[in-house]
């Protein structure tokens, strides 16, 4: 744990819904992240991807469970310590043109959080930071002094990853950035990042329900499936030879460029349950159980623990 740059442990998020129901989006969550590394974080969803990453971000305040930043335990009452992380991590959203201010121009919305987190640096030298960082992501820097709703959804995100790099944080949260994306752009958007992590150093959690997007950034992958950790192993292993069945899952939901193999892959697509349980009421024992086709007695009763087996982590019963 000493050793990695951010290590979750145990983390459980719960919400006390207006019913009374309380919802488990995470349970008994663990796992560290390296420098320079991306961590890849599949699952369908409603498995609780986007939770976690506002856990991260310190948005939404865990049940039980413990964050640590470069070896020493995150403290939501350590006033100097929170402003420390929050210069050190950022995030890029979902939704591009819901994350920019309709009322700032993009220039604004680049330099607001330096000024926020970095006023040290002077307003001239932010707002030069802000043009350059225009043009690290493929715009003009002559285009500051637009709206967000002048640019495209592309365009739009290109934005949001510059802000995101603004105050030269260590990591940064990928929260599904290419999911509202047409697929063209989305591989441009994946290079771009790709392109920047090697230049800058960065360390990524790389958000997504798509497996394919997933594999070309990620030196890990961490399946998560109704709040819970199925498997954790090396991008190349994982998707070489995949242990836990909902992860096979997964792989055999990625859609095949020929139309020919795509209509054969659909004809041996097995789901089992077609749709996700509700997180409201998860099954007993193994939580993917009622959709797994390598489902026994025991997984009914039991909660696999994620335990370690040769390259990797896995939590199933059938392995």
């Amino acid at each position: 744990m000493d050793s990695a740059l951010l290590a979750v442990d145990n983390l459980d998020v719960r919400f006390r819904l207006k019913t009374g129901q309380v919802l488990q989006a995470l349970s008994e969550v663990s796992f560290d992240l390296q420098i320079g590394e991306t961590l890849g974080i599949v699952g369908e969803s409603g498995c609780g991807k986007s939770t976690l990453a506002r856990a991260i971000l310190q948005l939404v305040t865990p049940a039980q469970g413990e964050i640590h930043w470069r070896g020493k335990l995150l403290n939501p009452n350590d006033q100097h310590g929170m402003q420390t992380y929050r210069r050190a991590v950022q995030c890029i959203f979902q939704d591009p043109l819901d994350a920019l201010n309709p009322r700032m121009t993009v220039g604004d919305c680049i330099e607001e959080p330096m000024l926020a987190l970095r006023p040290e640096w002077g307003k001239a030298a932010i707002r030069q930071r802000a043009d350059q960082l225009l043009q690290a992501v493929g715009l003009e820097s002559g285009m500051r002094n637009r709206y967000p709703h002048e640019f495209s959804g592309g365009q739009c995100q290109r934005i949001g990853i510059a802000r995101a790099l603004a105050v030269e944080p260590q990591l940064i949260v990928c929260d599904e950035p290419v999911s509202a994306l047409d697929v063209s752009i989305q591989r441009q958007v994946v290079q771009l990042l790709a392109g920047l992590k090697r230049e800058r150093d960065l360390t990524l959690l790389f958000i997504s329900h798509d497996l394919g997007v997933v594999r070309e950034l990620s030196d890990r992958v961490l399946v998560l499936y109704l709040g819970r950790v199925m498997e954790i192993a090396e991008a190349e292993s994982l998707y070489r030879q995949p242990l836990h069945p909902y992860t096979r899952l997964l792989l055999d939901a990625i859609p095949l460029p020929d139309p020919q193999q795509e209509r054969v892959r659909l004809a041996k697509v097995k789901v089992g349950a077609s749709e996700l349980p509700s997180p409201l009421n998860p099954p007993s024992g193994c939580v993917f159980h009622t959709r797994c086709p390598q489902v026994q007695s025991i997984c009914r009763e039991q909660i696999p623990a994620l335990r370690e087996m040769g390259d990797r982590q896995v939590a199933c019963h059938a392995v």
